[in-house]
């Protein structure tokens, strides 16, 4: 089986919920990201990438690309769970909880940032920085703000920084910790990025509505990155057949 794919939590509706109960409910620091074909090529390229993509608990299928591949290497692809619709409704489902979180949000530019935060978040209060400070920057905010409770964290700046991060942060908490990679969630949240029609995500093709509208920004994830992604994979399973039977 393909090593990265083999990474990924994979659940239907039930096993879903049962996910979902799992981390509301943790008693411990865990992080949750999320693999696409884009993510997929920078694992694939870079040793040091795939270890902070391999250290999150739950890395969760994203997109169609993924889907295909999962499907080439005879694996059920279950749920699709983007982002953008998973992480609003763990943060619903955290906020039902008797005693509410504390919110961090990393990521984005002024004023998405605190726009994005104020909407996944609706309304509650939150400690925020931008998605462009060093590292430790972010480790030194989180040591001076971090609770005794349970602490979310999202971090929304993109691939590969946040998965880096999210395993910086894991190691420092000290109590119930819940750490989402979370990419352009908070852009989304603040409308800055719009999400596409219904069709487009019916048909797997929500890449190419990104394309269409970012085309100077996903040239090289898309355009030059898709092609290099089946390659990745046809790659992958070859050298997998050559190990078995060696």
């Amino acid at each position: 089986m393909d090593p990265i794919l083999k990474t990924m939590t994979l659940a239907d509706e039930k096993e879903l919920d049962v996910m979902l109960d799992e981390l509301s409910k943790t008693k411990k620091a865990v992080s949750i990201g999320f693999l696409n074909q884009h993510g997929y090529n920078l694992i694939f390229h870079k040793k040091e990438i795939k270890e902070s993509f391999f250290n999150l608990d739950y890395l969760l299928r994203d997109g169609k690309g993924i889907e295909l591949a999962c499907r080439y290497n005879k694996i059920s692809p279950k749920l699709n769970l983007n982002g953008t619709d998973f992480i609003p409704h763990l943060i619903d489902r955290l906020l039902k909880l008797e005693n509410k979180p504390t919110f961090f949000a990393y990521g984005t530019s002024r004023p998405w940032l605190e726009k994005g935060a104020q909407s996944l978040f609706k309304g509650n209060s939150f400690r925020c920085l931008d998605g462009f400070q060093e590292l430790d920057i972010y480790k030194e905010h989180y040591l001076k703000n971090r609770t005794n409770g349970l602490d979310v964290i999202v971090l929304a700046m993109g691939m590969p920084k946040q998965e880096i991060l999210a395993s910086m942060l894991k190691s420092i908490a000290v109590s119930r910790t819940i750490i989402i990679c979370g990419g352009a969630i908070l852009d989304f949240q603040a409308g800055k990025v719009r999400r596409c029609p219904k069709i487009f995500q019916q048909l797997g093709l929500e890449w190419l509505y990104r394309l269409i509208n970012e085309p100077k920004r996903l040239f090289h994830r898309y355009v030059i990155g898709i092609p290099i992604f089946f390659k990745n994979i046809f790659t992958s399973k070859l050298k997998n057949k050559k190990k078995t039977y060696e």
